[in-house]
């Protein structure tokens, strides 16, 4: 396995000896295309499409595209692709990530292999990370791909199902990587084939790939709907719960921000509501708010992970530090900490669809991504995703200057030194952009600032387009800047008239982040193709990086440090502790991630069945349709004798198998006295004769109407019920380990079991509504909208 992972790191170097060599073989090209008319060129696009229908490949064609595209760009924008420019595009269109620097030019990158992969007729999405970046590059890079005759789409949220349609059927359709996952999810709700957007999953160009196939992956996509449930359990679980103490009632893991009831306070709870276990199976509901109660109290930081605003709590993007508008925390979370701020709760989310990030880019049948900082995660997009990372070199050679760390012992003393450098360089007109790791941060830093009379510039933007035009004049002559490290990520710093000769863009990161990719994006920031620029990290011991570490351990550092007379520390060698605990707090997320992956795994096999269930009814229409329905039915019977007549008598239970073919009219008496395989032909014979009554109305259009609503509207309440089902499977999941039993493998069993319950109960529900329909010759005829609005809709946003 060693000398497998150490293959992948080492691949970059032969891999770039050929791609250097296909960038060789465009150059050789390009003036053959220059000497085509607009027309001519266009008509290349018809040309490789013909190509690839008589049995040419991509790789066939792909130096000719390539060559293509790049004269069409000088014609359309005034930009000539640089020669890595187009070893990138040959890394995207081989289904890698392209490690390339900021400032390198990747949106352009991404036309090459567009136009190459959107010549099969299948379908391109290029996922940026906002909707800013979305509109922008379709604007732009789209030019390139209309002026050579291909349709470009924009995908983004708000819009409406028709205009979305359009979007997928164009050859390239730019959105977010949210957007794309909720419509996905939102095709399999639909009541009617039509109503889909997409149209599969062919090709995806990820740009800032990390920062959406990872940093966001820890955080599936949910689409949910307001639940009944009442608000009074989130106050009495927040009020209980407010008191507890640490290591004493609860037990909180910061590394993994994974929060346990101890054994004391499951009791308080439980003498608090009167009940003597907790965790019986009737007190599901119970267990489920007290433990979202703690993580509002002691996971959820305010100002950090939320805001409260106008009596609302508002989420926070931990990696933009943007409020996301519209958006909650689901499973009862938001219900919790609004419990906890004392503000007017609002209704429960409960769950319709949901799937990871993970697997919903895991579905592409080739993905590729850019971004400038992939190395430090490479074996994770290889295991996880299977995408090996290539790096790429820079058009002109890196001129800036990244300055060793400086780690203060206490905050205020890295203050007054960050204070005391800016105040320098600004007095010298040299631009300084500061990274901060959070909103509550960089208000703080702002207000010494302020005290010292520096004039600065807080990025606190509402909206993407505000921040990516604020952030781009930070290389301007006397600029200060405060940020959060990933604002306006995707966006160009131009340097200013007479900040290059002054030394460039100098970055001050004020504290190290959770991941070194997002040290690096910030780093990235100054000394863009060849530019000159600075940074340094200026951090302190009382960084909030550093209670994510272990209590014992940091006590243990901090009793040995010594410090010069600025408070830096000098020893033991503090660079080597930072980045030990780096690693220890990437490890922690890597573990996370994989942890939600494993349990999500399994609930991704199922939505799969169950969406292919439903696309399955969509197709079907008339007798099909019918035959499908015996199929149900003849499930129904076997599995109701199963369940109530297993195979040893004692454990029969003949009233609850009455009850549920009460339709049969059946009662005790007439079944008491007989045998397994008695019940059976009894049951088989009252079977028969219902696919006769069934069958004699299969022509019957409005019937067919009603059993295709009927079948889809019990598949998705029933999954509805489920999905919350598992998610109190996982939150008990944990707990397994201490018993020495394999988490993952006793999960996939249960999960199991609620999958086979699942499926009875969606084909006993459709059976037994279905015979009793017909039975009673009711609802056969629809007469009017009103009739038809009333069955209400198959399932809902």
């Amino acid at each position: 396995m060693i000398s497998k992972v150490k293959k992948i790191f080492d691949d970059s170097a032969k891999d770039l000896k050929r791609l250097t060599q296909l960038a060789d073989n465009v150059n050789k090209a390009e003036k053959k295309y220059e000497k085509l008319s607009d027309e001519e060129l266009k008509n290349m696009t018809f040309s490789f499409k013909e190509r690839l229908q008589n049995g040419e490949t991509l790789a066939d064609i792909a130096v000719d595209a390539f060559a293509v595209v790049r004269e069409a760009s000088k014609r359309v924008m005034g930009l000539r692709h640089y020669d890595v420019q187009l070893i990138g595009g040959f890394v995207l269109h081989e289904g890698s990530i392209a490690q390339m620097q900021t400032g390198e030019g990747k949106t352009l990158v991404a036309t090459l292999p567009s136009y190459l992969r959107a010549l099969e007729g299948k379908g391109v999405h290029v996922i940026t990370a906002n909707e800013y970046l979305a509109r922008r590059d379709k604007e732009q890079m789209g030019k390139v791909h209309e002026f050579l005759g291909l349709t470009v789409g924009l995908n983004i949220s708000d819009m409406q199902p028709n205009d979305k349609k359009a979007a997928y059927v164009a050859d390239i359709t730019y959105g977010t990587g949210t957007e794309f996952g909720f419509d996905y999810l939102r095709d399999n709700m639909v009541a009617a084939k039509e109503d889909k957007v997409q149209r599969g999953h062919h090709y995806a160009i990820v740009d800032e790939i990390d920062s959406i196939l990872i940093d966001e992956a820890r955080t599936p996509l949910i689409i949910a709907k307001k639940s009944s449930q009442g608000a009074e359990l989130s106050e009495i679980t927040s009020f209980l719960v407010k008191s507890f103490k640490n290591e004493e009632d609860y037990e909180l893991f910061q590394e993994t921000k994974q929060i346990n009831l101890t054994d004391q306070g499951a009791s308080k709870i439980e003498a608090a509501f009167g009940i003597e276990n907790l965790y019986d199976t009737e007190n599901q509901v119970l267990v489920h708010n007290v433990m979202q109660a703690l993580r509002a109290h002691y996971v959820m930081i305010r100002d950090v992970d939320y805001i409260v605003k106008e009596g609302k709590v508002m989420i926070i993007d931990k990696f933009t530090g943007r409020v996301m508008e519209g958006r909650s925390f689901s499973d009862g979370l938001h219900q919790a900490i609004e419990a906890k701020e004392g503000v007017e709760i609002t209704d429960e989310n409960e769950t319709q669809a949901t799937i990871t990030i993970q697997n919903y880019f895991r579905m592409y049948e080739t993905l590729s991504g850019m971004t400038g900082s992939a190395t430090p995660s490479k074996k994770e997009f290889y295991d996880t995703y299977r995408l090996p990372v290539i790096t790429v070199p820079t058009n002109r050679p890196n001129q800036r200057i990244d300055l060793e760390d400086l780690i203060f012992n206490d905050y205020e003393s890295k203050v007054r030194y960050i204070v005391s450098e800016i105040k320098r360089l600004n007095k010298e007109g040299r631009p300084v952009l500061i990274g901060t790791t959070s909103i509550e941060q960089s208000e703080k830093l702002s207000s010494y600032l302020l005290k010292a009379n520096i004039k600065h510039q807080i990025l606190n933007a509402k909206t993407e387009e505000d921040e990516a035009r604020i952030i781009a004049m930070a290389g301007q002559k006397g600029q200060v800047m405060l940020a959060t490290n990933m604002a306006g990520r995707g966006t160009d710093i131009l340097l200013g008239d007479g900040v290059r000769e002054l030394g460039g863009l100098h970055i001050i990161g004020t504290e190290r982040h959770e991941s070194k990719r997002i040290d690096m994006q910030l780093r990235g920031r100054a000394g863009r193709q060849g530019d000159p620029g600075s940074s340094q990290f200026i951090i302190s011991l009382e960084d909030d990086l550093f209670t994510y570490y272990d209590e014992d351990d940091f006590v243990r550092f901090k009793k040995k440090v010594k410090v010069n007379e600025d408070g830096i520390v000098i020893s033991p060698d503090p660079l080597k502790f930072v980045e030990k605990v780096q690693e220890m707090i990437e490890s922690s997320h890597f573990s996370a991630r994989n942890h939600l992956l494993k349990l999500d795994n399994t609930a991704d096999q199922q939505s799969k069945i169950i969406y292919s269930m439903r696309d399955h009814i969509l197709d079907l229409e008339g007798q099909e349709l019918f035959t499908e329905f015996m199929g149900y039915m003849d499930n129904f019977f076997t599995k109701t004798v199963e369940l109530y007549c297993p195979d040893q008598r004692e454990n029969w239970n003949l009233q609850g198998l009455v009850e549920q073919v009460s339709f049969l009219g059946w009662n005790v008496r007439d079944i008491e006295d007989l045998e397994r395989e008695e019940i059976i032909d009894k049951l088989n014979g009252e079977r028969e004769q219902l696919q006769t009554e069934i069958m004699e109305l299969q022509d019957d259009e409005q019937l067919s109407y009603r059993l295709k609503r009927l079948m889809l509207q019990q598949i998705d309440s029933n999954w509805i019920a489920h999905l919350d089902s598992m998610t109190e499977l996982k939150e008990g999941n944990g707990l397994r380990g201490y018993a020495q039993e394999d988490p993952y493998r006793i999960f996939s069993l249960e999960a199991l079991d609620e999958f086979n319950g699942l499926l009875y109960e969606i084909h006993s529900k459709i059976s037994i509504q279905f015979i009793n329909l017909v039975r009673s010759k009711k609802g056969l005829t629809i007469t009017t909208e009103e009739e038809l609005a009333s069955n209400g809709p198959i399932s809902q946003e």
